[in-house]
């Protein structure tokens, strides 16, 4: 799921005109002493009133983030605004804050658009702290996420990867380059909407629909002038912020409820899918303490689709554009796939996948450079801590930079150099957080509960597409001048689309040693 940026256009000049009014005020406050001769983190200089944000600047946060804290230190203080932030940015400092120190580091910050989009705050991801959460988040690991669940969905995950390959074969045969960028989203957007809806959409087309998602996420991606200055709330009403949240969530609205009556409606003998799991949950668990609603329902649909289609798509998409600049590496996942899945099924088969290590930790690499969500969904603290001898008031927000920790040179040899060997090395390092060198999914109880939703989609794709092709780049690109540069925002894909020409393997003519 996307973490959130500021939009500067709309917000920044009319902040500083209605700001000035409290400038006095705030450097008289600025100072006076704290009064408790607390030891606070390092802190870059600020300016008054909007404190650190003018450092973060337009785009490319971890990689600004990582350059403060190479001045300041792994663990240091921003003022965004008026809210105090603390930035984690090594594997030691981020293993205090998941683990050592979770249940002091596990609230969520209400993000003014999150709140507007996802019913207040109602679903999963960005829920506050508590036992409404805690059975939410139980609710979804049993009824949607769980192994048994991710298992019963393999037919439909065979079926849409085995529908990508025919559409690849199709451009294919006429030499003509495919757009891989668009079919894998194209691909993990199929899977969770039929996951979760079965072929019921509302009456909407799938495209609508994905557009309309798209809507949400860069939603999602904007921070609300207010969530960093309470007091300039009127700034999201003037900047059109307000009216754009209501549109959107509405439109979403309409969609999920549709969909819902047309499932409550339906007649047929067995569940087709997530949702309709979820709509028994209602009828089995009322009155069993807590009371599973439609609002709730709705939320815990839309994380799957924010959740799910953002991080599997951006993993595949890594990892393909990784391999094509080291021919070298894809040689070798390609021999590994080829030679597990053998010439005579003609297909990548999942219970094959564990079997398949290279093409494994050829993913987990791309995950390591490029996490989907680099400064991971913030966190809050929910009571007075001490983070390695620094006093961490109730209330500060928390950033882990994932994407600075992966390129850390005192965790990885070479850390900025794609080398999936690593992973074989040690591959006890896995999605799950438990190693805090690696933490794409975070960790901790507030980490993602979707791994093994994702994973198996992510590796079939990914294999299918190496195991079933060769590929090679448009003519007038070779690899040294293809380059493998990230998007702006805050949960960055490729700048440009992947564009390759794919030549096809037929079964018969595959190389297996």
């Amino acid at each position: 799921m996307a973490s959130p940026q500021l939009d500067w256009n709309l917000a920044l000049l009319l902040l500083f005109v209605a700001s000035c009014l409290a400038i006095a005020r705030r450097l008289r406050a600025s100072g006076r002493s704290d009064g408790g001769g607390r030891v606070l983190p390092p802190s870059p200089r600020g300016l008054p009133i909007i404190g650190n944000i003018h450092q973060l600047g337009r785009g490319h946060h971890h990689r600004k983030l990582q350059a403060l804290a190479r001045q300041h230190g792994d663990t240091l203080l921003l003022r965004l605004g008026g809210v105090p932030a603390v930035v984690v940015s090594s594997a030691s400092m981020a293993e205090e804050v998941l683990k050592n120190q979770d249940h002091v580091f596990c609230g969520r910050p209400q993000q003014r658009t999150a709140r507007g989009v996802l019913y207040d705050c109602r679903d999963v991801g960005f829920s506050p702290y508590g036992e409404r959460w805690r059975q939410l988040r139980r609710i979804a690991a049993v009824h949607l996420l769980s192994v048994k669940r991710v298992d019963s969905l393999r037919a439909l995950r065979d079926e849409e990867v085995a529908s990508l390959v025919r559409r690849i074969r199709r451009a294919a045969g006429n030499r003509q380059p495919v757009n891989v960028s668009e079919l894998i989203v194209s691909l993990t957007y199929a899977v969770v909407s039929r996951s979760a809806f079965g072929n019921k959409l509302g009456g909407m087309d799938p495209r609508d629909f994905r557009a309309m998602m798209k809507e949400v996420t860069d939603l999602l991606e904007t921070i609300a002038v207010s969530d960093m200055f309470p007091r300039l709330r009127w700034v999201d009403w003037a900047t059109g912020l307000d009216a754009r949240i209501e549109r959107t969530a509405r439109k979403f609205d309409d969609v999920l409820e549709r969909t819902l009556q047309e499932h409550e409606r339906s007649d047929e003998g067995e569940a087709c899918g997530l949702l309709d799991d979820l709509l028994s949950v209602i009828k089995e668990e009322g009155g069993q303490g807590f009371q599973l609603d439609r609002v709730d329902v709705k939320g815990l649909i839309f994380d799957l689709f924010v959740g799910g289609i953002d991080t599997i798509s951006k993993a595949i998409e890594w990892a393909m554009a990784l391999l094509i600049k080291n021919p070298r590496e894809m040689a070798r996942v390609q021999q590994e796939v080829r030679r597990v899945a053998g010439a005579q099924q003609g297909v990548v088969q999942e219970e094959q996948l564990g079997k398949m290590s290279r093409l494994q930790a050829a993913l987990k690499e791309a995950m390591r450079l490029h996490p989907p969500v680099p400064l991971l969904i913030p966190r809050e603290t929910i009571q007075d801590t001490k983070l390695h001898g620094y006093d961490i008031a109730a209330g500060t927000r928390v950033i882990i930079n994932a994407w600075a920790i992966g390129r850390d040179g005192r965790s990885w040899d070479n850390a900025e150099e794609f080398l999936p060997e690593r992973f074989l090395h040690d591959a006890a390092v896995d999605y799950s957080g438990k190693d805090f060198r690696f933490i794409p999914f975070s960790a901790g109880r507030r980490g993602c509960p979707g791994i093994a939703f994702a994973t198996p989609l992510a590796e079939l794709a990914l294999a299918s597409l190496v195991y079933h092709f060769d590929w090679e780049l448009p003519e007038g690109q070779d690899v040294e001048s293809f380059e493998v540069v990230e998007s702006s925002g805050l949960s960055p894909a490729l700048k440009s689309p992947l564009i390759l020409v794919a030549k096809p393997l037929e079964a018969s003519t595959l190389q297996v040693p």
